[in-house]
This record gives structure tokens, C-alpha cells and sequence, in this order.
């Protein structure tokens, strides 16, 4: 089976960068691109590109507020911002004909999840030191040693379900697109990239939300 040919082929060999590899790189230029566009522009009235940024910023940074609470909020937010902004942009691109989605490649999602695993327990550690370890044992102490298991088996796989979520949306998505535009070129896949983006967007939030709530838990006091 031939690989698909695609824009960034004609720049960079497909056999020396993959394509999820190439494209991340371009979304997170895009990002970084963006971001200078609206700093060397600000304005105290937003608008275009700035309002657009900056509603898009707000109502990230209002989930984690909600979620964690406005201590650690901003501390955790430029993680979990660049995080969402980073998986819609890699979704978004899966939807353009000539370029790759770098979310439908397993190892990418892994690199984020793993990311999100690691930093959910530093913050942990650093916020209640070696009573963190509390949030492993629930409230009864006779069943500390099972629940340790439970709570232990559960956080481990917490990097596999982000990863596999998110990886088996996008290829679902990216397989319904081609074999709908075979069968029929027009009608059919523009309702099919309208549900791709709705697809794109929602899974973008979940993987966020999940990113949230696994942060929030690990900052959080120990009930």
C-alpha cells in the first residue's frame, strides 16, 4: 500500500520525518506564529484575530478556574492551554486536503498523554509533598492496601485511554472522509467535514477537560 501523498511531502521526505512528526511541527508553528501576530498587534479594544484569540484564551482559562479553582488555575494553564489549542489545530489540519492530522497518529497522543501523566503527579507531589500519597489510600484505612491497587491500576492506564481516545476518533474520522468521498465526491463528504469538525472540536475539549480534571484532582486536598 502506497503512502498518501501529502503538501509537506514536497518539502521534507516522508521516510525521514513521518508525516505526524512534520505536521506537529507545523501546528505548533502556526501556534507560535499566531500568538506574535496578536502580541505585536494588541490592542485595548480587541478585534479580528485578537478578539477571536482572546475569546478562545478566556474561556479556556474559565474551565480552569472552575475546575481547579483560582489558585492553581493560572499556574496550570499555559499547560492545558497549549495543550487544547494544540490538539483542535492538529485536528483542524486532518480536514485540509494535502496535509495530515498529526492527533491520528498513536505516538503523538502518547507524547501528550504521558506529558499530562507526569505532570499531574509532579504538581501533586509539589503541592502536598509525601501526603500525596493520601489520595491513593481512600477513607477507610483497612482497605488503604487494595484501594492503593485500584487507584494505582487506574492512573496508570490514564496515558493509554487519553492516547487511544483521541487516535481512534481521528483515524475513524480521516477513514469515513476518503471511502464517502469515493462513493460519493460532493454532497455526502461536506456533511461528513461538517461532522469532522464537530468531531475535532469535542474531542479537542475532552481530551482538555480530562487533562483539567486529572490536574485538579492532584492539587486538590484529600477527602
Amino acid at each position: 500500500m502506497h503512502e498518501e501523498k501529502l503538501l509537506m511531502d514536497i518539502f521534507i521526505n516522508p521516510h525521514t520525518v513521518p508525516h505526524f512528526v512534520s505536521y506537529a511541527f507545523l501546528a505548533s508553528l502556526l501556534l507560535i506564529g499566531t500568538a506574535l501576530m496578536v502580541r505585536k498587534s494588541l490592542q485595548l479594544v480587541p478585534t479580528g484575530l485578537q478578539n477571536f484569540v482572546e475569546t478562545i484564551t478566556e474561556g479556556l482559562l474559565n474551565l480552569c478556574e472552575e475546575n481547579i479553582g483560582h489558585h492553581w488555575a493560572k499556574p496550570l494553564f499555559p499547560l492545558i492551554g497549549t495543550i487544547a489549542l494544540f490538539i483542535a489545530v492538529c485536528n483542524f489540519m486532518g480536514l485540509i486536503p494535502g496535509f495530515a492530522s498529526p492527533t491520528s497518529n498513536i505516538n503523538n497522543n502518547a507524547a501528550m498523554a504521558i506529558t499530562v501523566f507526569f505532570a499531574t503527579h509532579f504538581y501533586g507531589i509539589r503541592v502536598h509533598g509525601f501526603g500525596y500519597i493520601k489520595h491513593f489510600l481512600g477513607p477507610i484505612w483497612w482497605l488503604s492496601p487494595l484501594m492503593f491497587i485500584i487507584e494505582g491500576i487506574g492512573h496508570l492506564v490514564r496515558p493509554l485511554t487519553l492516547s487511544v481516545r483521541l487516535f481512534g476518533n481521528m483515524v475513524a474520522k480521516h477513514i469515513i472522509l476518503l471511502v464517502l468521498a469515493g462513493l460519493a465526491p460532493w454532497f455526502i463528504p461536506t456533511l461528513i467535514l461538517a461532522l469532522g469538525t464537530l468531531v475535532s472540536i469535542i474531542q479537542a475539549f475532552v481530551f482538555t477537560l480530562l487533562t483539567t480534571l486529572y490536574l485538579a484532582g492532584a492539587v486538590e486536598e484529600a477527602h
